[in-house]
């Protein structure tokens, strides 16, 4: 750390989000050592004051806290594994977008070396690094959280979710999935009344209202599912649901509109019902989901 309590810190990897990293630890006056397989991606970050490593190994050498900002668990490892030595004694972050499992293979692997890991789920994209529209989980070594707090404070907003390196990118892939069961439907909404020729900036309104009506749903979910009873104040059960529910793709078909999008949900509906659990509401087919 320096004597004005700045962190320094070795990026690995420049592309849109590392770039983002080092850009923000920059000016919250870290002192940053980038490294990129390109080296011209550099060039950006030099000229704003980091130092641009020529190898990995001069990277690692140069910092304790290293953060590995690359596109999948495997090229951390095909950056890493020909260095491996060089981890000894250092931190590595690790925020690569992953699954759990990958993350605790990393960390295991990373403790074998020396290294102390944590790994990191980012829930921004690169122009909200630095804002406080953006915010990160981190998962694993709790020493490297709290010795790279400073650091890591500069990305935006942070939630450390233990020791268990994997519940960072479990709860990473958990909010996305979230997300992209909203934009499926919502894509398939805007097919649907552009099919009869409405224009998605006069229905985007109406979607919004109906979708804002329903904001409850969330905390309901929660609740029934933490205490494991699905009956409970029911207004519309799942059996009323699945009859009704063959009519968005009916609907869908005499638009000339794919209805692929939502067809998983009916057999799991159909299946719910069929064991008898039709008086349920529909979050119970949670308990399909489960292996």
């Amino acid at each position: 750390m320096t004597e004005h309590g700045k962190t320094p810190v070795t990026v690995l990897g420049l592309g849109a989000m590392g770039t983002a990293l080092v850009e923000a630890l920059l000016a919250a006056g870290h002192p940053v050592t980038a490294w990129n397989r390109t080296a011209s991606r550099a060039e950006g970050v030099a000229a704003k004051g980091a130092s641009v490593a020529s190898t990995v190994s001069e990277a690692l050498a140069a910092n304790k806290t290293v953060i590995a900002c690359l596109l999948d668990y495997d090229s951390v490892h095909e950056v890493l594994d020909p260095v491996a030595s060089g981890l000894e004694g250092r931190q590595l972050i690790n925020l690569t977008n992953g699954t759990p499992g990958q993350a605790r293979e990393m960390s295991a692997w990373a403790e074998e070396l020396g290294a102390e890991y944590l790994d990191g789920g980012i829930m921004a994209v690169p122009p909200m690094i630095g804002t406080p529209g953006a915010f990160i989980f981190y998962s694993g070594s709790g020493t490297v959280f709290g010795q790279a707090r400073t650091a890591l404070d500069t990305f935006g907003g942070v939630n450390y979710l233990g020791a268990d390196p994997g519940l960072a990118p479990l709860h990473d892939i958990a909010l996305l999935s979230g997300m992209y069961g909203n934009f499926i439907g919502v894509i398939q909404a805007f097919a649907l009344v552009g099919s009869a020729g409405v224009k998605a900036r006069e229905f985007a309104p109406l979607l919004r209202g109906w979708m804002d009506a329903m904001s409850g749903f969330l905390e309901r979910t929660a609740e029934l599912i933490d205490d494991g009873d699905y009956e409970r104040g029911v207004v519309s059960n799942i059996g009323m649901q699945a009859a009704a529910f063959p009519n968005l793709a009916k609907a869908a078909e005499e638009q000339g509109i794919s209805a692929e999008l939502l067809a998983p949900l009916q057999p799991l509906m159909d299946k719910r019902v069929a064991a008898g659990h039709g008086a349920e509401d529909l979050v119970g087919v949670i308990e399909l989901l489960k292996k």
